[in-house]
């Protein structure tokens, strides 16, 4: 299967990164995505070189200059590649492709050495698959996989694989729950769902975070925005899911119900609903529980049921859950809020789609744009996203001060490389010139000057 443009063009939006800082082509199979890559994120390309046992060696001479000739001959310098044959020169990778390779030529099993040294907990693997192969078992043990061309008999299939964080024992997170919540705050552990309570004032945040990411990728294993909270004061109802569930299970309905009817939330003054993503669906979704709530979403989704979103490609594993109930399409359950913040990145297709089904007369629309999905992040690194998240829970954001603080993406490097990227994209190469000259002029980055000699 080669990765032809149509290919290319499915797999960069599956692929849902903001960020590739290092790819691997194994055995030099996919130039053309390798080129694609390369060019939109700048990214180093490692060249596995393996046997059908998946043993390292050294390339063949033809192929090695053959691959570096039409890498260099789209741009990408000799520096930016690396031919990987011996175990010692492996790294972890942002993106691993195997096309034609194995799961498709070869035994699927026989790279497993390899991805259990060069995957982590936000990778994606690219991979060819054969029909009959025991691809999906074996893929499955890593992570999620997302079908883009199925296998058929006479065919290959191709598969966009998400990495999941490994799952820490259950009661490790009762352990630092209980010893949050305090004596008197309260955790509940619902299986595949949790609720934490920390109470400090009469302003309640409630959050919804991935128990996986909490506890493997976070030192202090504290859920999302935690520090944030406590140090404005308020109190915290933190929801919490062992994977990509979208919080859709009866226990979660069950428990914001209960709490609902328990009057839990008339005791605050003040009711937040607070999240990201899969947490920005989740807070949009339950504020239901707290009419009169106010709600701030960063890239959140609406719903994923198919017959409602049927343009949404993302997020496969999550497809088959019920989104039916009162608290299943966030875009009808959060009309109940009093305010209802959506930041999002218009260039970002699925999230404009999304933010433009919250249509009630209480949403505030926050453009971000070429920050991608994973804003938050963005806003974070730029330093703004806690003055932003502040002003706009406490209702003080005033359009003029948010177009203020989003100016610091001027200089973030993110926002700069997918500002010379849409240039490209819409047939304006003087423009993205002119972005490549001016950062050149602030710094010297090799990603622009390496984007400015193509463009010469």
């Amino acid at each position: 299967m080669k990765s032809d443009r149509f290919e290319i063009d499915a797999i960069l939006p599956a692929l849902d990164l903001d960020e590739v800082r290092s790819l691997a082509d194994v055995n030099g199979q996919a130039p053309e995505l390798a080129i694609a890559l390369h060019r939109r994120y700048g990214c180093d390309i490692d060249v596995i070189c393996l046997d059908d046992d998946g043993q390292y060696f050294g390339p063949y001479k033809r192929h090695q200059e053959t691959y570096l000739s039409t890498l260099r001959k789209a741009g990408v310098e000799e520096d930016a590649i690396t031919f990987v044959t011996k175990p010692k020169a492996l790294k972890s990778y942002d993106v691993l492709v195997s096309l034609n390779g194995f799961g498709a030529q070869s035994k699927i099993n026989k790279i497993k050495h390899v991805l259990d040294r060069a995957l982590t907990p936000i990778s994606r693997v690219v991979m060819e698959i054969r029909k009959g192969s025991g691809s999906y078992p074996f893929l499955n043990t890593y992570g999620s996989c997302n079908t883009l061309v199925a296998a058929t008999g006479d065919g290959n299939g191709l598969v966009v694989m998400s990495v999941e964080p490994q799952e820490e024992p259950a009661g490790e997170w009762s352990k630092v729950a209980k010893e949050l919540a305090g004596k008197d705050g309260f955790f509940s552990d619902l299986g595949e769902h949790s609720f934490l309570f920390v109470p400090r004032s009469d302003t309640l945040v409630v959050t919804f975070d991935n128990l996986d990411i909490a506890m493997t990728k976070r030192e202090d294993r504290r859920p999302w925005g935690f520090d944030f909270i406590e140090a404005q004061g308020w109190s915290m109802l933190g929801v919490m899911a062992k994977g990509w569930t979208w919080f859709r299970g009866d226990e979660v309905s069950q428990k914001f119900t209960e709490l609902q009817d328990s009057g839990f939330f008339k005791k605050f003054k003040r009711v937040v609903f607070y999240g990201a993503s899969m947490g920005g669906y989740a807070a949009a979704a339950y504020s239901a529980a707290a009419p009169g709530s106010t709600v701030f979403t960063i890239s959140p989704q609406s719903t994923l049921d198919k017959t409602l979103v049927p343009w949404e490609m993302r997020y496969k594993k999550a497809w088959s859950r019920d989104f039916s109930g009162p608290f299943g399409d966030a875009a009808i359950s959060s009309q109940a809020a009093r305010d209802v913040h959506i930041m999002f990145d218009p260039y970002v297709g699925p999230d404009a789609a999304h933010a433009a089904r919250y249509t009630g007369d209480n949403v505030t629309y926050w453009r971000c744009p070429l920050l991608g999905h994973r804003l938050g992040s963005s806003l974070a690194q730029m330093g703004v996203l806690q003055t932003i998240a502040r002003k706009a829970i406490s209702g003080e954001l005033t359009a003029h001060e948010f177009h203020g603080l989003l100016r610091a993406r001027h200089t973030f490097p993110r926002f700069q490389r997918e500002l010379a990227n849409l240039a490209l994209d819409r047939d304006h190469p003087a423009l993205a010139k002119q972005v490549c000259r001016y950062i050149l002029r602030q710094r010297d980055d090799v990603y622009f000057r390496r984007m400015l000699k193509r463009l010469a």
